[in-house]
């Protein structure tokens, strides 16, 4: 008999317990909150939102210079980040020299702190070195001291969508590059496609000949 109360005992006391969590599985229905019992976890907030800078450094701080934008690497694509380069003042044809090495030299250096905690990077490699066009060359070629063709497809895609919009070039979205080899130089294009999977093949590009 004992046994028998104690257990609908405990069934009658359980009962209460049962009415209130119903209850409040109401409450919180009505409320639009869907009870679970799963904690829910969405990670801790970015510290800084990828690929995106803030002001430049130096903004507003008188630097003198001209003013350029250099292609770096972020996530997939390339991104263009604003630097100043120092020119001095000559000829036309030495000052597009001068201006090539000065983007070669943005590109080949390590990007600032602000640019690596935003995720930027470069491909291209330090101690790259621009010239001038060769007899024979078309007078806006620039030849790099190493092979366009060796280089990968995500650095060569730096250079020439940073040279081929810029004092560089001829600003029509191609650049004329070759190396210190006898290989004719080829006219690259940055197109929408290589800025935006500059990994996927080389910039593409037609064999530029005359003078």
């Amino acid at each position: 008999m004992n046994g028998r109360h104690g257990r609908h005992g405990r069934h009658r006391a359980a009962l209460p317990a049962l009415a209130g969590l119903v209850t409040l599985g109401a409450l919180l229905s009505g409320c639009g909150i869907r009870a679970t019992e799963v904690p829910t976890d969405f990670g801790p907030a970015p510290s800084r939102v990828r690929c995106s800078l803030g002001e430049p450094e130096g903004a507003g701080q008188g630097e003198r210079g001209l003013p350029v934008q250099v292609f770096l690497v972020c996530g997939p694509s390339l991104v263009a980040v604003d630097r100043v380069v120092r020119v001095a003042d000559g000829a036309t044809d030495a000052r597009r020299v001068l201006v090539a090495q000065g983007l070669m030299d943005e590109l080949t250096r390590e990007p600032t702190d602000p640019e690596r905690e935003a995720g930027y990077t470069t491909r291209v490699r330090q101690g790259t070195t621009v010239t001038g066009p060769r007899a024979g060359d078309p007078e806006d070629t620039l030849r790099l001291s190493t092979p366009p063709a060796e280089l990968s497809a995500t650095a060569l895609a730096q250079i020439v969508c940073t040279f081929s919009d810029s004092a560089a070039a001829e600003g029509n979205g191609s650049v004329i590059l070759g190396g210190p080899d006898d290989a004719t130089p080829r006219r690259y294009r940055c197109t929408d496609d290589v800025r935006a999977r500059p990994g996927a093949g080389k910039p593409p590009s037609t064999e530029a000949t005359g003078s």
